[in-house]
């Protein structure tokens, strides 16, 4: 998670008890299955699937799934063919939410999405109607053990973005385009990072104020995260730690 926006936040927090429900399980073991196919199953020469395990060892997931959804990918006897779509709208208070989804029935995924949005004082969008708000970035965090001035050197001529310096890490942030090189370079350079992921950066952010609001806005944000289908979502707002408070 990217700590860019409130969502982000929210979702940092719940991280840890997230990791330990299926269907968080079945969202990595998609992103396996889809990289392996693409990539083949040699992880030293695909690097999607290279961070999709480490993503999947992080959070938790067996070593015998993260092998099972390889094979299944590269090949190896599944009959389940993953389609990526992404689905863009607004939630209530005018926020902008952008949904990427996994799936292999998309009038299914699509149906459900539309119901939520629906459901939680939101409009489902045409392609478009809200992505260009936000910019895709590489983000590419690091603890606070590692040298930041030899980390920023390293970056910067591996033409990175940006090096942010944050309470309890370090982050680079790169081009959707340049994050592959960033990340494996500065591995060269003997850096460990502690997660590196694709994002997107609202280039706004709608403050809400409203307690009704920001419940319809996380119960619909819930909603989408907890589908089967939904890999990620983004969405730029943010809300008071008081009125977070009373909504529990």
């Amino acid at each position: 998670m990217s700590g860019h926006s409130k969502w982000s936040t929210i979702k940092h927090k719940k991280a840890k008890v997230d990791s330990q429900r299926a269907v968080v399980f079945q969202k990595y073991s998609r992103e396996l299955m889809v990289a392996a196919k693409i990539g083949g199953a040699d992880s030293t020469g695909n690097f999607r699937l290279r961070t999709a395990i480490e993503k999947a060892k992080a959070a938790g997931l067996p070593n015998d799934n993260i092998k099972r959804a390889i094979e299944k990918g590269a090949g190896g006897g599944s009959s389940e063919n993953y389609e990526e779509l992404t689905y863009e709208g607004y939630a209530a208070g005018g926020v902008a939410v952008v949904v990427e989804t996994m799936t292999d029935n998309r009038n299914r995924t699509a149906g459900d999405i539309r119901s939520y949005f629906t459901k939680y004082n939101g409009n489902l969008g045409e392609t478009g109607c809200v992505g260009w708000m936000f910019d895709q970035r590489g983000i590419i965090l690091f603890d606070k053990a590692t040298d930041f001035e030899k980390l920023f050197d390293a970056a910067i001529n591996l033409d990175a973005e940006d090096i942010i310096e944050e309470d309890d890490q370090y982050k680079v942030l790169t081009t959707l385009e340049n994050f592959q090189k960033v990340v494996e370079g500065l591995e060269r350079e003997g850096f460990k990072n502690i997660s590196a992921e694709l994002t997107r950066i609202p280039q706004t952010i709608i403050e809400i104020t409203d307690e009704k609001t920001a419940d319809q806005i996380l119960k619909l944000l819930d909603k989408l995260e907890e589908h089967d289908d939904v890999q990620n979502v983004y969405a730029n707002f943010d809300i008071s730690d008081e009125i977070l408070s009373k909504l529990g």
